[in-house]
């Protein structure tokens, strides 16, 4: 990940750190982006993402950001897309309850039944959980472990349910849980499968 530009707060009303990620050739990008791209260098990225910190000046244009920025029992929060799921229904979608197979049913069994409206107000409220479009949406996990970091390939392996697919691009941000340390051995569980027991 390198830095591509910065956002000064007397500037731009704001403090941020534009950050690159994955090499792109130079004949998939339009000459704004070029251009945008080379005041850091000539390495040009694919993917870019800005992020606010209250103090920008550890980082210079160009500067290289690898995976040891996070040490292993730090905890972060995820963000990535979800996995596209296309058109469902009220019963995958919601949870929605079905009715029952038997008699008088008809071919109705897994639709969204009443919609719970009547001469007033004589719409349908928004929110109402209706059929539509499933997953392919930001979601951010947190709170999980970074059980470990290997600075030499550039890699961190996060312990959790991670968003997306595999090969999907996510953001790992310090977490904003407020994680309390164990005193003793009393919080601490023999159980490899729980949380207390990995640190």
């Amino acid at each position: 990940m390198r830095c591509n530009s910065a956002q000064d707060r007397k500037k731009d009303g704001y403090n941020a750190v534009q950050f690159g990620f994955e090499d792109v050739k130079e004949a998939r990008l339009n000459k704004p982006q070029k251009g945008h791209l080379k005041k850091a260098g000539d390495s040009l990225k694919k993917y870019l993402k800005e992020f606010r910190f209250e103090d920008c000046t550890p980082f210079q244009l160009g500067d290289v950001v690898k995976a040891d920025m996070f040490v292993t029992g730090d905890y972060v929060d995820v963000t990535g897309t979800s996995k596209g799921k296309g058109y469902a229904g009220v019963i995958k979608r919601f949870n929605a309850s079905r009715l029952k197979e038997s008699h008088g049913t008809g071919p109705v069994h897994r639709h969204a039944g009443s919609m719970g409206a009547c001469s007033d107000p004589s719409k349908i409220m928004k929110g109402k959980m209706m059929p539509g479009h499933m997953g392919a949406e930001q979601v951010t996990v947190q709170n999980l472990d970074v059980v470990k970091v290997d600075a030499e390939l550039n890699l961190i392996a996060v312990c959790g349910a991670v968003p997306g697919p595999k090969g999907g691009i996510v953001v790992l941000k310090n977490t904003v849980k407020n994680n309390k340390v164990a005193k003793g051995e009393a919080g601490i569980s023999k159980n490899p499968q729980k949380a207390s027991a990995r640190k």
